[in-house]
């Protein structure tokens, strides 16, 4: 079997309005399940849109589900593996994942190393192709813009965990708009605490 991701979202030849970006999602060991408010996120995209996942799945029956429920709105999924992905996941998933979202060049990695340092480290990586840079890991939201080569700026974003939110006060998730080359409406969703337990 191939590692690319499942129904990448190819080319700039439409519009990808909404994302909707989780990570660090860690079910079953964290979670039973998804939270109820990310199953009506997901939900809610159409065809034009993408749901995004930076990695830490754990098991692949949560992959399935979330395909499963994207497949009648012919919804794109950008997704990679991170580190707590065995060799099933690795095999269905790429460890870096990249699409052209709206105009946007997109990269979706799970570890990008320790906070200090990020931007500029991620910069000299990522910089040359990328505009947002979508990570995961640390389970702690992340929001920042780095120059990067061509006078550009590249934008790098976690959405937190909506699962498990180690120190963070609310587990979360992430929200965007990406339309004409621009990143617009990134919003921090923030769940109650215990919202993953009655899911």
């Amino acid at each position: 079997m191939g590692r690319q991701a499942p129904r990448e979202p190819g080319g700039d030849d439409g519009p990808v309005p909404r994302l909707v970006v989780l990570a660090d999602t860690h079910v079953p060991a964290r979670a039973r399940d998804l939270p109820g408010p990310v199953w009506a996120a997901l939900d809610e995209l159409g065809p034009d849109d993408a749901a995004v996942h930076a990695g830490d799945w754990v098991d692949e029956a949560i992959l399935d589900r979330v395909l499963a429920r994207l497949r009648p709105a012919s919804v794109s999924l950008l997704a990679c593996w991170g580190n707590n992905d065995g060799p099933a996941l690795r095999a269905r998933l790429p460890e870096v994942g990249r699409a052209v979202l709206g105009g946007i060049r997109v990269t979706v990695v799970h570890e990008t190393g320790p906070a200090p340092g990020r931007d500029r480290r991620m910069a000299g990586v990522h910089g040359s192709d990328t505009d947002l840079l979508l990570f995961g890991h640390s389970h702690i939201p992340w929001d920042t813009a780095v120059p990067v080569v061509d006078g550009r700026t590249m934008r790098l974003l976690n959405p937190g965990s909506p699962t498990d939110r180690r120190r963070q006060p609310t587990p979360t998730w992430l929200s965007l708009t990406v339309a004409d080359g621009a990143i617009r409406d990134v919003r921090l969703h923030r769940l109650p605490a215990r919202a993953h337990r009655t899911a």
